[in-house]
């Protein structure tokens, strides 16, 4: 198994490659984001249980057709996908982008809006459990401080960490905060490709394949105490997804 420290090396060897390419054609950007737009609305719902394939989720995004058969919620999660990612990519390409908590609310509130609209963008008031760990989220009550040193934490490790550990630690974290009553794991996958594409890197995917060893790598880093199993992920991760870049590039 490489190192970090080697995945990330390979990572960013990726991107510069990537970067060589650019300043892409208006319409070839486009294109891009919105091949990765569907991707990325597909694998992260399907992580979570939901059953709308690729070519399902394909006709809804780009058609707004729904599909029959398929459970209603499944549809809406799949448009407020849609609608929390152009927010994301639009938010990524600023050059002073701002990660405060009103910008993660607002991502949990576009995917979760059809869903159920009163929950959408609050912070849970119950305690809730995550089945299959022993982790026990914190009080309701803990999350607005937890949320606010959360956001300080991104901004103070800019200078610290490499792009991709941080986009990991802010991921870990919103899960293990866990501040919405379900839409957790949809929105740190946001949190961590905001900041991922604002620092040069494409929109990232975990494969729905790889949902146990993400989930297991999750555990690993919070029983450990330790960043590493996480970040080694999710570096991977960023490395699937460049090397479809350099496919759809031709590099």
């Amino acid at each position: 198994m490489p190192t970090l420290q080697k995945l990330l090396q390979k990572a960013d060897s990726y991107k510069k490659k990537i970067s060589s390419a650019r300043p892409l054609a208006k319409e070839e950007l486009k294109s891009l984001d919105d091949y990765f737009r569907i991707g990325f609305t597909y694998s992260s719902n399907a992580l979570e249980g939901n059953t709308l394939t690729i070519s399902e989720t394909k006709i809804l995004l780009e058609n707004g057709i729904t599909v029959g058969g398929r459970p209603l919620k499944d549809c809406y999660e799949a448009v407020g996908h849609g609608a929390a990612y152009d927010f994301m990519l639009e938010l990524a390409r600023q050059q002073d982008m701002k990660i405060t908590a009103d910008t993660i609310k607002k991502l949990h509130r576009l995917f979760y809006q059809k869903v159920d609209a009163d929950q959408a963008g609050q912070y849970r008031s119950i305690q809730v459990y995550i089945s299959g760990t022993e982790y026990v989220p914190p009080a309701p009550d803990e999350i607005p401080r937890l949320m606010a040193h959360l956001t300080d934490q991104i901004l103070s490790s800019r200078s610290t960490l490499h792009p991709i550990e941080l986009a990991a630690m802010a991921h870990k974290r919103l899960v293990d905060i866990h501040p919405f009553i379900d839409g957790n794991g949809r929105t740190a996958r946001f949190l961590m490709n905001l900041i991922l594409v604002n620092t040069g890197y494409g929109v990232v995917s975990i494969p729905p394949v790889w949902r146990n060893d993400y989930i297991n790598a999750l555990s690993a880093s919070r029983r450990l105490n330790d960043m590493d199993p996480f970040s080694k992920l999710i570096a991977e991760c960023v490395i699937e997804t460049e090397r479809d870049y350099c496919r759809l590039l031709r590099l």
